[in-house]
């Protein structure tokens, strides 16, 4: 019997052995994940950094004492009271983004981080503002944003800590002081449009006067063309009058030379011309003239005319 125990528990005692050498050589070897950083000490003291891959540890000897994530990371802490330079307390929640850049000085420059940039946030934020009048607080939010980041980025820098920027998340003065900014805000906005309805009125003031003087000028101008086309068109009439006036006399004139050209191809003698101008000064005479007078030649023929009529007059 006491040897059958004794190749029972050998058996045993190997197995157990080589369980726990399995399980330390599983906890010696370590994966690291991108985004993190371990720190290794060995027997105490600071040995190493592990980045992101497979990583061998000593056992017994080696000890991780630190996981620290390298992603950005936000802090929203809570309102700081703070006083203007014109004694106004206000209350500012300010937001800080951050990132570990030095794991080995973050793990070892400062035992708290998270509390430490706290209070040299609130710290920092009562210097800046105490240096400005609530007007400038509340319009310079870029410019206190800008201070702060610089301020906290050269302080943290020891801790391996990176700040990458601070947000003033919100400001809130007393209530007495909202309620006045809202009655100036309100006198402000009934100043403003006061100012735009005054100028909307004299702009239509303005347009409607201009309006007016456009109308005038277009007006007076049609009048103006309408006499010139007046003048044109009592132009041409004259013009055409006197161009059909011409045309009659030429005509006329065309007639008469026509006419006299005919007598002379006729062989027309002395009498048939006397007769002739006899007939014409009948005309003239049936005329509306009171006064006519008869060239000498005429007179004569008209003489001899009736003397012989007189004379070949039958006898009664």
């Amino acid at each position: 019997m006491p040897w059958e125990r004794s190749d029972f528990f050998g058996p045993m005692i190997i197995a157990v052995a080589v369980l726990i050498l399995i399980y330390a050589i599983s906890r010696c070897i370590r994966m690291v994940q991108q985004t993190d950083a371990w720190i290794i000490e060995f027997l105490g003291s600071y040995r190493t950094t592990w980045k992101a891959g497979l990583h061998l540890k000593l056992p017994f000897v080696e000890k991780v004492v630190a996981k620290i994530s390298l992603k950005e990371n936000v802090i929203d802490f809570a309102p700081q009271t703070v006083i203007t330079r014109d004694n106004v307390t206000v209350q500012i929640d300010t937001v800080v983004f951050y990132q570990v850049t030095d794991p080995a000085r973050y793990a070892y420059g400062v035992n708290n981080p998270i509390a430490a940039i706290e209070n040299l946030t609130a710290t920092t934020l009562r210097n800046i503002i105490g240096d400005l009048e609530l007007d400038q607080t509340l319009t310079s939010r870029e410019s206190i944003n800008s201070r702060m980041s610089v301020a906290l980025d050269d302080a943290t820098d020891a801790w391996g800590i990176k700040i990458n920027r601070v947000e003033l998340k919100d400001i809130t003065p007393p209530q007495a002081i909202r309620q006045a900014m809202e009655k100036q805000m309100r006198a402000e906005r009934e100043r403003r449009e006061a100012i735009l309805q005054a100028e909307g009125e004299k702009q239509s003031a303005i347009l409607v006067a201009e309006g007016q003087k456009q109308s005038a000028v277009l007006k007076a101008e049609a009048e103006k063309q309408a006499k010139i086309l007046g003048a044109e068109a009592e132009k041409q009439a004259q013009i055409l009058a006197a161009e059909g006036e011409a045309q009659a006399i030429l005509q006329v004139q065309q007639a008469t030379a026509q006419g006299i050209q005919m007598i002379k191809e006729a062989g027309a003698d002395k009498a048939v011309l006397t007769i002739k101008s006899l007939e014409a000064l009948a005309q003239v005479a049936n005329g509306q003239s009171t006064k006519i007078i008869i060239p000498s030649e005429l007179q004569g023929l008209a003489g001899l005319a009736t003397t012989a009529g007189e004379l070949f007059k039958p006898t009664e």
